[in-house]
C-alpha cells in the first residue's frame, strides 16, 4: 500500500472519530462503536488532575497509546510541536506546562480533528496554542524551530517513517528533544499474525521493531536514543478480537505475548552533526 493510500485511510478513520465526539460520543479508532478495538490501548492514559481542567471533548477524542506530556519534562518558555495532534489533548496539556512564555503547536492532516481541536482550545481558554494543517511526512514549518517534538501513537500510522523522523529532526533546534509515545514490536512476529495484532493495537498500524526504530532514529541524525516500555500488551487483552479475526489464539500466543508494547521514545538532535558517534547496538 502506498503512503498516500495509507494516509487517506487514516484520515477517514480519524475524521469519523472526530465526528463521533462532536455527536456526543467517545472516539474509537474505527470511528464507530462496533470498532472499539483501541479501547484497551487508549484508556486510563491521563489522570484526573490533568483532564479535570480540559474540555470533555478533548479527552473523548484521545486515541493515543501513552502520555508524552507527562514524560517529556517540558520546561517553561519552550516551544513544542505535537505531530498528529488529533483533538488537541496533548497540545493543551503541553501549553500549560510551558506556560505563557512558551507555545504549543499541533499538526494534523484531518479537517474534522483540527476543527474539534480549535473548539477545545476555545473552551479551555488556553491562548499559547496554534493548530496547523499538514502531514507529518512534510511538516510545513521552518528548520530549527522547536525545543521539543511530541507525538502520541501516530508515527506508527505513517507509511514513510524515515521521512517523518527526518522532518522531525529538521524542525527541531540543535539540542532539541524528541519525546514520543508509540507502539513498538519487540522481536520477530510472523507477518500474518502481526497484521491481526496491529489491527487490534491501532486499527491501521505499522509498528516498527524496536531495533529498526533505533536505526531509523540514528539514520535521521538523532543521538541519545532510548526506548522505554510504558505498557506491555498481553494476548488475553486481545483474545476476543483475535479470535474474531480467525486466529487460534492459544496457538499464536507464544509468538506474540508481550511482544507489542507502548513505548516512550526519546532522542535528541545534536548541537553539531559531528557529535553523533554511532547507532545503538542490537542485543
Amino acid at each position: 500500500m502506498s503512503n498516500e493510500s495509507l494516509q487517506e485511510i487514516v484520515k477517514q478513520k480519524y475524521a469519523a472519530a472526530a465526528k463521533q465526539v462532536v455527536a456526543g460520543g467517545t472516539a474509537s479508532c474505527g470511528g464507530g462503536a462496533e470498532l472499539s478495538c483501541c479501547d484497551s490501548i487508549t484508556k486510563n492514559l491521563y489522570d484526573a488532575s490533568q483532564t479535570s481542567t480540559l474540555p470533555k471533548e478533548a479527552v473523548a477524542a484521545s486515541l493515543g497509546c501513552g502520555n508524552p506530556t507527562a514524560l517529556a519534562q517540558l520546561r517553561p518558555g519552550e516551544i513544542v510541536l505535537d505531530l498528529g495532534s488529533g483533538g488537541g489533548i496533548d497540545v493543551l496539556l503541553s501549553a500549560r506546562r510551558v506556560g505563557p512564555t512558551g507555545r504549543a503547536y499541533g499538526l494534523d492532516m484531518t479537517d474534522e480533528m483540527l476543527s474539534l481541536a480549535r473548539e477545545n482550545q476555545k473552551s479551555s481558554g488556553v491562548e499559547n496554542v496554534e493548530f496547523l494543517k499538514g502531514a507529518i511526512e512534510n511538516i510545513p514549518l521552518p528548520d530549527n524551530t522547536f525545543d521539543v517534538i511530541i507525538s502520541n501513537c501516530v508515527i506508527n500510522l505513517s507509511g514513510d517513517k524515515d521521512r517523518v523522523l527526518r522532518e522531525a529532526f529538521r524542525v527541531l533546534k540543535p539540542g532539541g528533544r524528541l519525546a514520543i509515545s508509540d507502539v513498538v514490536v519487540r522481536g520477530q512476529v510472523p507477518a500474518d499474525v502481526r497484521k491481526s495484532v496491529e489491527l487490534w493495537v491501532g486499527c491501521v498500524a505499522g509498528a516498527l521493531e524496536e531495533f529498526d526504530y533505533r536505526d531509523k532514529l540514528f539514520n535521521a541524525g538523532f543521538e541519545n536514543i532510548d526506548i522505554e516500555a510504558t505498557r506491555v500488551y498481553r494476548v488475553d487483552e486481545a483474545r476476543d478480537f483475535l479470535s474474531a479475526s480467525g486466529l487460534d489464539v492459544d496457538k499464536v500466543a507464544p509468538l506474540i505475548d508481550e511482544k507489542f508494547i507502548s513505548a516512550f521514545v526519546r532522542a535528541t538532535k545534536p548541537t553539531s552533526r559531528a557529535s553523533v558517534v554511532g547507532p545503538s547496538c542490537r542485543a
